[in-house]
């Protein structure tokens, strides 16, 4: 989280078109920036990824519905006691990793894909007497039964605003740990 205006800055803010169309010397550029962790297989996965993300597009329309449809699109509300109930993965991640490296995207594996289902609400892993279960399960849909995947557009989701520092739970802590020991850089 401390980079990413670094981030930011070094992939033109994020613009998929123009990364995808990164060549040798983009490469080679964010390789010198010091901003950044300076990992090659990392950087051409980026670049690598933002391609299949324009190709996920042309099939689906736009990423979010491709994603989405690995929770038939609504946001799985869990029920967990504690964060030992929280698995690092689970089908749904299991498949959303498998299809995406099929696509030829790198560095998604499911503990990856999961945490970030985590992050964007795809599935609500807050303890039941968390706070942020009873606020995200109150502005969800109500939950519906894990089935095949669909191509239902997802709905407008409550919970992807940043939790104040201050206001965070247990699984926000894990969430940042689980995709740091994943080599992701998302300390903050």
């Amino acid at each position: 989280m401390k980079k990413r205006e670094n981030y930011r800055k070094a992939f033109d803010d994020f613009d998929v078109e123009r990364i995808a169309r990164y060549g040798q010397q983009d490469i080679t550029r964010l390789l010198h920036d010091p901003g950044i962790v300076r990992n090659r297989l990392k950087i051409e996965a980026a670049v690598r990824n933002a391609q299949g993300v324009l190709t996920i597009r042309e099939e689906y329309g736009t990423l979010d519905t491709f994603l989405w449809r690995y929770v038939n699109g609504t946001p799985f509300q869990n029920s967990r006691k504690g964060m030992a109930d929280v698995p690092a993965k689970t089908n749904e991640s299991d498949q959303m990793s498998k299809d995406l490296k099929k696509r030829g995207f790198n560095f998604v594996g499911s503990t990856i894909c999961y945490a970030f289902m985590q992050a964007v609400g795809m599935v609500n892993d807050h303890a039941t007497d968390c706070f942020r279960y009873k606020e995200i399960a109150r502005n969800s849909p109500p939950p519906r039964r894990r089935t095949s995947l669909s191509r239902r557009v997802r709905p407008t989701l409550a919970g992807r605003a940043l939790i104040p520092k201050q206001r965070r739970c247990g699984l926000h802590s894990q969430l940042r740990t689980k995709l740091t020991t994943s080599g992701q850089e998302t300390r903050s």
